[in-house]
């Protein structure tokens, strides 16, 4: 319907599959300048970018960037085109608006998120970063390795609770099983096969806990490479803190520690009501950076810490132990932006310093980054309110 003298931006919203993709063009005015479905293989991707070449100044709008989407947002990128991430949840919300039923469809779900990629501003720009790359492909293979471990300790524990009276205890490591079992003498047929089974598992283990180890000492020299201080911070390990630098990427596209703590399901939810003025902790958010600064909490509420120090003083305040922990998650949350915001001006300050004239480091928030624990300044506030206008985080200028 266009032609390549079209002057405007126009947005291609795609809806990725893992063997199609369905993509919709819209121009500024909303107005749909063309649709098609393509294959993922060679070909199909050759003619879905030969289609969209009629269109001189184009940016992708990719739902689900770091899911199912990242495969074609990654050959995009290798080919110098621009790409922006999309979330399911903007696309859905924009569905329903749209239609008014809300029905799925792959012409539907294209069509609402080049409506988002249209209508909305400060949508986060698809990069390329290939030390982050790593990190993730190491922490995601040392969180399958975990997962197994656990799976197979599981096993371990049954067996040997059908094979000895009262089982094993709970922290066990393979050493340990392999000595428990090599103590069973079993006559009949049925418990020499369980045993059997519980000697190939512990034989699991071992590798398992080998590439357990070889995989933190690889993230561990990688994460230090990076030359962030997350691993400076209580409670944070090489996996942790690999999770941290690829699922957060740029710290600047945060307005404040407020936004990260809501991104991140820290920030709690208002549930007051009437006289009774009450929080509780938020579902939403990511669950993975959660889980990061929930095993933070954990690690400093288990050993003499400030962190345990404030969950104390908070319980004396009368919360409840649940209550405690949301505050001292929330605390420690605006330390690991404010961390991670401190890195990233000092790179930037260092940058600044070798290529011209250096900058200021600035400092605009209450939150500690000297230590890993929580103080009484910084805020645990509910959600935040609408944003400000300034979407991302100011960093110094040179002088």
């Amino acid at each position: 319907m266009s032609t390549s003298t079209t002057p405007a931006r126009v947005v291609i919203g795609m809806d990725p599959h893992k063997r199609s993709a369905t993509i919709e063009v819209m121009g500024s005015d909303e107005t749909i300048l063309g649709r098609g479905r393509f294959s993922t293989d060679q070909d199909g991707y050759t003619d879905m970018r030969h289609y969209a070449g009629q269109w001189t100044d184009r940016v992708w709008a990719i739902e689900g960037c770091s899911g199912i989407g990242k495969h074609i947002a990654v050959r995009l990128l290798a080919d110098g085109e621009q790409v922006i991430d999309v979330s399911p949840k903007l696309s859905a919300r924009a569905r329903v608006f749209a239609t008014g039923q809300g029905r799925k469809t792959d012409a539907t779900d294209a069509h609402s998120v080049a409506l988002v990629g249209t209508r909305m501003s400060g949508l986060r720009p698809v990069a390329t970063n290939e030390q982050l790359e790593v990190l993730r492909l190491l922490v995601d293979r040392r969180r399958s390795l975990g997962e197994e471990h656990t799976r197979k300790t599981c096993q371990v524990h049954q067996l040997l609770l059908e094979l000895i009276p009262g089982g094993a205890k709970r922290d066990l490591s393979a050493a340990q099983a392999k000595a428990l079992l090599a103590k069973v003498r079993p006559r009949d047929t049925v418990n020499k096969t369980r045993r059997r089974v519980a000697a190939e598992l512990i034989t699991d283990l071992e590798r398992i806990y080998a590439r357990r180890k070889a995989a933190d000492k690889e993230l561990t020299e990688l994460v230090k490479a990076t030359g962030t201080s997350l691993l400076d911070l209580h409670g944070i390990g090489p996996t942790g803190a690999a999770r941290l630098l690829v699922e957060v990427g740029d710290i600047t596209r945060f307005p404040n520690k407020a936004h990260f703590a809501s991104w991140n399901g820290t920030a709690p939810i208002d549930a007051s009501s009437g006289d009774q003025v009450r929080h509780r902790h938020s579902r939403t958010g990511n669950r993975q950076i959660n889980r990061v600064l929930h095993t933070m909490a954990r690690v400093q509420l288990r050993n003499p810490s400030t962190g345990r120090d404030y969950y104390e003083r908070k319980k004396a305040d009368g919360k409840a132990a649940m209550e405690a922990m949301r505050c001292v998650k929330r605390r420690l949350s605006d330390i690991v932006f404010r961390t991670m915001l401190n890195d990233t001006v000092r790179t930037t300050t260092d940058t600044i310093a070798k290529t011209g004239p250096g900058g200021q480091r600035g400092h605009d928030s209450d939150s500690s980054a000297t230590g890993s624990h929580p103080h009484t300044g910084s805020s645990d506030k509910s959600l935040p309110g609408p944003a400000t206008p300034h979407p991302r985080t100011p960093l110094p200028t040179a002088s």
